[in-house]
């Protein structure tokens, strides 16, 4: 589950993790609030107004009725009310969000942490994941904070620093010393560093986390070390562990089939194809996917209706995938293993007549137990559904519906 910045930055303050200080706000008037505000807590002049909304490169996207970038610098109380009101509800585009964009319904008034001082600011970037690789938590960080990590990566990889973490030991204090020696601190921002790394894996571990990232870690003027931004993902299994956590959810910035499928038990993430495919088990969906591709067509989506293919699963998943109008087609590709193919048939019958008028083919092609029974109750029930046993004659079958 993916959390806003102002969220992930509250949370990080919690375990101990110095933050760049901010309010939220869904109105000018409520930004204009918070600047008062934080001019009086902090005495910063300066403020930067960043939107929030579920995407990476806000700074470097821009807002389609405006113009305005979408973190943009307000040198005065003023000017935070003539930023906020050219990004809230407008749209922003990245290299995130795609062409559509996202709207913004609300915005971060932060302080400014960039102050003159006895040194120069300095960006650096950091990150906690799982390294699947090594089944191991693994600490990236690089001196080249401010840019995507792909271009740092591509470019100039000797630039990232990794210390994987042994999760039975957890995180050394040798380790933070490690990593801020290679970032090349030292005195005091050496050791804010060092305290930052620990309160950040704390963090980390204690929500369950999938992956932190941080860019920018800041070193301000005065050897401060700040989380200037927070991208928080959190893992969803572990959500039944973190109850208000799961209050963190903002709906409006998802899909809303995805929603939709998610409260049906379904997994479901949509894409750009014609052809729609409902599969039990995630292995076999992907495999799915490729034969409509080598067909001929795209897939539409993935949807995985898990073991229990039943009547009121392939409803929903039947509703889901009709809510998409580039579908021209729906394969659904069922392995009877724990569940009969002959009911799975049966369920595909009957959803079929409680949706009511389908406007495309569909393919459904079961394979397993009492697969030739299924194939029989498809074949006899008189609606406009194609029944295939081998995963070649579910290819054909969409490359001949496709036309």
């Amino acid at each position: 589950m993916n959390i806003h910045e102002y969220q992930g930055k509250e949370i990080l303050r919690k375990y101990g993790v110095a933050i760049q200080r901010g309010i939220v706000a869904d109105t000018p008037d409520k930004a204009v609030a918070a600047a008062k505000e934080l001019q009086t807590e902090t005495g910063t002049s300066w403020f930067v107004v960043k939107s929030q909304i579920h995407a990476g490169g806000r700074g470097k996207g821009k807002v389609k009725e405006t113009g305005s970038h979408g973190v943009v610098l307000a040198k005065s109380i003023d000017e935070v009310m003539e930023k906020s009101k050219s990004i809230l509800g407008g749209t922003l585009v990245t290299h995130q969000t795609g062409p559509a964009g996202k709207v913004v319904n609300k915005v971060l008034i932060a302080e400014d942490v960039y102050y003159p001082g006895a040194s120069e600011p300095k960006e650096y970037y950091m990150s906690i994941l799982l390294d699947r690789a090594t089944s191991r938590p693994v600490i990236m960080a690089s001196t080249e904070g401010g840019m995507n990590i792909e271009d740092v990566a591509a470019e100039t990889p000797e630039k990232i620093i990794k210390e994987w973490i042994d999760p039975m030991m957890g995180l050394q204090p040798f380790q933070a010393r490690k990593v801020a020696f290679a970032l090349g601190l030292e005195g005091t921002a050496f050791k804010e560093m060092v305290k930052f790394i620990h309160s950040l894996y704390a963090a980390y571990i204690g929500l369950d986390a999938s992956m932190f990232e941080i860019n920018p870690v800041l070193k301000t003027s005065d050897d401060k070390i700040l989380a200037v931004d927070a991208k928080v993902n959190l893992d969803d299994n572990a959500l039944f562990r973190h109850k208000d956590l799961e209050e963190l959810r903002d709906i409006s910035e998802e899909d809303p089939l995805e929603v939709e499928a998610g409260k049906s038990g379904l997994n479901y993430v949509k894409l750009d194809g014609n052809v729609g495919c409902m599969v039990n088990g995630a292995g076999l969906a992907m495999a799915t996917m490729d034969i409509i591709k080598l067909s001929g067509g795209e897939p539409a989506n993935f949807l995985d209706v898990g073991g229990g293919a039943n009547a009121e699963t392939v409803e929903a998943g039947f509703r889901i995938i009709l809510k998409d109008p580039n579908v021209k087609a729906i394969l659904i590709n069922i392995f009877g293993g724990i569940v009969r193919c002959d009911r799975v048939a049966s369920g595909v019958v009957e959803a079929y007549k409680k949706v009511g008028n389908i406007p495309v083919p569909i393919i459904v092609r079961l394979q397993g137990t009492n697969a030739e029974e299924g194939a029989k109750i498809i074949k006899e029930s008189g609606l406009k559904v194609f029944s295939a046993i081998l995963l070649k004659d579910a290819a054909s079958k969409i490359t001949e519906v496709l036309g």
